[in-house]
């Protein structure tokens, strides 16, 4: 049995991490007040950005740059959603859309049809001694690439930026009451802005991490929906950045069982495997989330500028 519960929950945890980072992004953007569609173009933009770094310089310019690919994508719906309170939905839809396209153009014209796949370097795992030898789940937490090391340090990092300091209790109350933030003196747009700006790096290297510690390699569409399963990570995990990285896991838990099945044989179709992770959102969306509590403002609009 153990034979197949380490790799298993290797995987998991591998799998999870880049669905992880774009949750915690997101579940930061939404306390703020806004939801980002548009989350699925952040995260191809990313994976493109860390092809481009990592080729130019090393794994780690792969990383920042994919950061900041994500920032960028994130600014272009900041821009409209923030400060010209277009609506959230349309536009994160349309964001999706163009960054789709956008990045295969761009890949295309930057590497032609022969690819990056043999010469961009990738992130191995890291075994971090004595924790590693755990048995079971010392090799799923601690024999992981060192951007799953960096998952774990942000989980802990967002919870007490937002219940332990006053820039985090400020995010927060503009994503409750906005009108009552700007009257105790918050500017609630500047928030909005620097809390979907933040949202973007984490969905940026979220895509990195997917290139660069995962498939080694950019292709198109490669995002895959994992966007989208990021905002229903977000609202099964009740927008905590703990409940967020556990809901993470079971999604990430959804997707390793393809690498299960196929090891063990089974003549079922890996197919099935592979829609597991779409079908448990549908899931989520449907009930898993009947009883969650969303932040009061999320997807408003009428804000205005103090």
């Amino acid at each position: 049995m153990t034979d197949y519960l380490t790799p298993f929950l290797e995987a998991t945890v591998r799998t999870a991490t880049p669905l992880a980072l774009a949750s915690l992004g997101e579940s930061i953007s939404e306390r703020a007040g806004v939801i980002n569609v548009g989350l699925e173009g952040v995260i191809i933009s990313g994976c493109l950005g860390a092809v481009v770094g990592a080729r130019s310089g090393s794994v780690l310019a792969g990383m920042a740059a994919g950061a900041v690919a994500g920032m960028a994508a994130a600014l272009i719906f900041a821009v409209f959603v923030v400060w010209l309170r277009a609506d959230q939905i349309i536009t994160g839809t349309a964001l999706t859309i163009g960054a789709l396209g956008l990045t295969a153009t761009l890949y295309r014209a930057l590497f032609g049809t022969s690819g990056v796949a043999l010469s961009t370097p990738t992130m191995g795992p890291l075994a971090i001694p004595v924790l590693s030898t755990i048995p079971v789940l010392g090799p799923a937490l601690f024999r992981q690439p060192p951007v799953t090391y960096f998952l774990y340090l942000m989980v802990g990092v967002v919870w007490w930026f937002l219940y332990r300091t006053h820039a985090g209790l400020a995010l927060r109350a503009v994503g409750e009451n906005p009108e009552a933030a700007q009257a105790a003196g918050i500017d609630a747009v500047r928030t909005q802005g620097a809390a979907v700006l933040a949202a973007g790096a984490l969905g940026g290297l979220a895509g990195a991490s997917l290139v660069l510690a995962q498939v080694g390699t950019f292709t198109e569409r490669m995002s895959a929906g994992r966007g989208f399963i990021a905002i229903a990570i977000v609202a099964l995990g009740r927008w905590r950045p703990l409940g967020v990285a556990l809901a993470a896991l079971l999604f990430g838990a959804a997707s390793a069982l393809q690498f299960l099945f196929q090891s063990t044989g089974t003549q079922l179709p890996y197919q099935l495997f592979l829609a597991l992770p779409y079908v448990l959102t549908l899931i989520v969306l449907a009930g898993g989330t009947a009883h969650a509590r969303a932040p009061a403002a999320l997807g408003r609009r009428d804000l205005e500028s103090s």
